[in-house]
């Protein structure tokens, strides 16, 4: 009649770190890094002793260091998982792995869920096996799937010993979706009852659970093969009378995912219907799982982080990493940025005749150019998050290069005018002016249209569409803004 797939927990008291607002978790940061630089004074210090003193430095050295590492644990431990994840994100490697071993074991796994990929690694190469055991030996099957890749495959091996039937085979599951699809951060944790039961039984159920799966906003009514009927709020069950059934007030009008829709399409789903948890259902009307809003949120700050990086041709890195970690993470974009200033440069040095007779034009190409530039990166910005919420599409593209050039046309005409005015009043001639104004007008289309087309372009052919786009049309803007210009001038004015 009713699923168990929360297991009723004995009633104990368990003590909860407090949550520290953004400003406390800076100040233990900062008490921290004081302790950490005491530390390395001591040891310094102690390296520096001489030979018939070494016994007692040692011995001052091991008590200093023994008081350090108290008051660091009487910090860290005291704070909440999300907090100490965030201390150990802002410290270089070797001591962030240095806190690590200090922080106390039960927060072990809480902490490598809640810290970032690229500082999670260096915390589980400083744990031993039995360490590692231990922390993921607490998790539910979907969040070991979500450190299945930083864990050694004997780790997850021996984890899977220690599951049960069901949760082993969860966790298979979700260790089998691709990154970035709904099955990637469903959970299974949820509440599941039967259409031809009372609200009465329903209510007794949950009573029996002591504590409800996180973010349970609805609980999900199934037929004896797990098919979903409908779903029931929390909020339907308080207020409608105990003696009716669930087939009486569950609502019939829900959203489902797939497992292998996008997590962003299952983010943008969240955000247009106002949801706190959704199914996930497989092609047969199954339920699997859910999703819920904390791990909705978190592929919103990712994409959103992923996105910024991207811009600048970059993918995230340990900020405290070895240098030729950053170098391999940031050279290869740098270099074509390199070459195609080179290409640029090379365009302008072509009409090094028409420069050299018509000094002015030296500084006021760099206009032209910018603008493009400026006028094509927002036009880019806002085609990239139309394309991330998946408002850009085959039929409405050739529409939007129409209505970006029609705008960035008349923003065009009116700063072209200011900058027409400018260029006559250093050069005194309208013949310049007027070249201007025609340069910056062509140059800030010509960026518009491929704000448009390099995002929609790189995502029609599977790349990301923010990766190296401001890059590529830096390129494009300057070479043609310098070729434009320049031409004209030649052209015109010589």
């Amino acid at each position: 009649m009713l699923d168990h797939p929360v297991k009723p927990q004995e009633g104990v008291s368990i003590a909860i770190p407090r949550r520290l607002d953004p400003e406390d978790a800076q100040q233990a940061l900062q008490r921290l890094q004081s302790i950490l630089t005491r530390q390395e004074v001591v040891e310094a210090l102690a390296r520096r002793q001489s030979d018939d003193e070494e016994d007692d430095s040692n011995l001052l050295e091991g008590v200093l260091h023994r008081r350090h590492e108290n008051e660091i644990k009487s910090i860290v431990n005291d704070l909440h998982p999300s907090d100490i994840a965030f201390i150990l994100e802002s410290l270089p490697v070797h001591e962030r792995q240095a806190v690590w071993q200090l922080v106390s074991a039960e927060h072990d796994a809480d902490v490598l869920l809640e810290v970032d990929d690229w500082a999670r690694e260096s915390l589980i190469k400083s744990m031993d096996h039995q360490d590692l055991i231990a922390a993921t030996g607490t998790m539910d099957a979907d969040e070991i799937a979500d450190l299945a890749a930083d864990l050694p495959p004997d780790v997850i091996a021996e984890v899977q010993k220690g599951l049960t039937d069901e949760e082993r085979a969860q966790l298979i599951e979700a260790m089998g979706y691709p990154e970035d699809t709904v099955g990637a951060i469903m959970d299974f944790e949820m509440v599941r009852v039967r259409e031809d039961v009372s609200l009465e039984v329903v209510l007794r159920y949950l009573r029996r659970l002591h504590e409800l799966p996180d973010h349970t906003d609805q609980i999900f009514v199934v037929d004896r093969e797990d098919k979903l009927q409908g779903t029931l709020s929390l909020s339907t069950l308080l207020v409608r009378e105990p003696d009716m059934l669930v087939s009486e007030v569950m609502s019939t009008e829900y959203l489902t995912l797939n497992p292998l829709d996008s997590d962003a399409d299952a983010a943008g789903a969240f955000e247009r219907y106002d949801l706190v948890s959704a199914a996930v259902t497989d092609d047969k009307g199954r339920l699997i799982g859910r999703v819920t809003i904390a791990e909705v949120v978190d592929v919103i700050q990712e994409d959103s982080q992923e996105q910024a990086l991207s811009r600048a041709g970059l993918q995230e890195e340990d900020i405290f990493a070895p240098v030729l970690d950053a170098l391999r993470n940031r050279a290869p974009w740098l270099f074509v940025n390199l070459c195609t200033a080179s290409i640029a440069s090379l365009v302008a040095s072509r009409f090094e005749d028409t420069v050299s007779q018509i000094v002015i034009l030296a500084f006021l190409m760099s206009i032209v150019a910018g603008i493009g530039g400026n006028s094509g990166n927002q036009t880019m910005t806002m085609i990239i998050r139309a394309l991330a919420v998946g408002r850009v599409t085959s039929s409405n593209a050739w529409r939007l290069v129409k209505r970006e050039l029609t705008v960035t046309f008349l923003v065009g005409a009116c700063g072209s005018l200011v900058a027409a005015s400018f260029a006559w009043a250093i050069s005194g001639s309208i013949a310049i002016a007027a070249v201007m104004m025609t340069a910056m007008i062509c140059n800030m289309l010509i960026g518009a249209a491929l704000g448009v087309l390099i995002p929609i372009l790189r995502d029609r052919f599977g790349k990301d569409p923010a990766m190296g786009s401001s890059v590529l049309l830096t390129f494009a803007t300057d070479s043609l803004g310098f070729l434009i210009f320049l031409g004209l001038a030649t052209v015109f004015l010589m």
